[in-house]
């Protein structure tokens, strides 16, 4: 038996046998992700995306940027590729909500029209079961910080202003004995906090 007939008698590797089915599955081959470590990009908590400490000032990309940004399973943050992953910081939320609206098309009452809320990255997001808002309040200074899910683990900070705004428009609901305010959108009621 001379080399070459010896390679292949031997049964394919892993990486090979996975070439193979994704040939003939017309899928593209399967890539192993390169850890690029951190990339030195960090969103403050206005929302605004720097890198090495200077402010990214192209909306496109930092739009693009948002395409590829993902939970990770430690609750920290990075950019994914098919071909690399690397870590930014955030120090907050990824995105800030910088305006809301009620979209009260086909809503039949209270409960079933819906808050929208833009993000700064001009993503609109319709409050309800998958986009739920939720405050928190700040231990040391008991100040509220509202959020709101916009899928995949990304949350937006909701602006002090548009806060303020909602909290305007919020009804009172007695809840476990106790008066809370909130809004209905998206047919559940998102308390925004305690009378």
């Amino acid at each position: 038996m001379t080399a070459s007939n010896a390679s292949s008698d031997l049964p394919p590797s892993k990486d090979q046998l996975e070439r193979i089915a994704a040939a003939a599955t017309g899928k593209p081959e399967p890539r192993k992700q390169i850890d690029m470590g951190h990339y030195g990009i960090r969103i403050d908590r206005d929302g605004t995306w720097y890198h090495l400490g200077t402010p990214i000032n192209r909306l496109p990309l930092v739009k693009l940027f948002a395409t590829v940004l993902h939970r990770d399973e430690d609750g920290g943050y990075s950019l994914r590729t098919p071909v690399e992953r690397g870590r930014i910081t955030v120090d907050d939320a990824p995105f800030t909500i910088v305006a809301a609206w009620y979209d009260e098309t086909g809503a039949e009452d209270m409960t079933t029209r819906r808050l929208m809320l833009r993000t700064n990255l001009d993503r609109i997001v319709a409050a309800g079961p998958e986009h739920r808002i939720r405050v928190e309040t700040n231990p040391e200074s008991g100040e509220p910080r509202p959020y709101i899910d916009t899928g995949n683990g990304l949350d937006a900070l909701i602006t002090r202003s548009i806060f303020y705004d909602l909290v305007d428009q919020a009804i009172p609901m007695e809840r476990d004995g106790e008066t809370v305010l909130g809004l209905w959108s998206g047919g559940i009621f998102h308390e925004l906090g305690s009378i």
